[in-house]
């Protein structure tokens, strides 16, 4: 299975095998797009690029029950984000674990999409 996970910050291996409960993940190849983000214009033009890759990479090593996988910084829009990731890797499900866009996204996409939950 080529699985596709939004998520807005680092997120466990269990919490995406909690959104594919009936879904046996064991040699799932898993891409994670972290969507970057910024607060303002100003903190968008001062911030450092490297941190979204390494918060995207720390979400892909908190992961690493669900190897082979791989981590994106993307767009800050998280549908084009997902968008981008698609025209790459050519996924069999989406995982989205963002509130209201997991239905949009099953508007856009052709592949399963699954709305996860975030604890904390």
């Amino acid at each position: 299975m080529r699985l596709l996970v939004l998520a807005p910050r680092a997120i466990g291996a269990d919490e995406v095998r909690a959104a594919l409960p009936n879904d046996d993940l064991t040699g799932a190849q898993v891409l994670v797009v972290t969507p970057a983000h910024c607060e303002s214009a100003v903190a968008f033009c001062l911030s450092d690029p490297g941190d979204a890759e390494t918060s995207a990479h720390r979400a892909a090593q908190t992961l690493a029950e669900t190897p082979p996988r791989t981590a994106n910084a993307s767009d800050e829009d998280p549908l084009l984000a997902l968008h981008d990731a698609m025209a790459v890797y050519i996924a069999d499900r989406i995982v989205v674990f963002d509130d209201g866009l997991a239905s949009e996204a099953r508007e856009r996409f052709e592949v399963p999409v699954t709305h996860g939950h975030l604890r904390g």
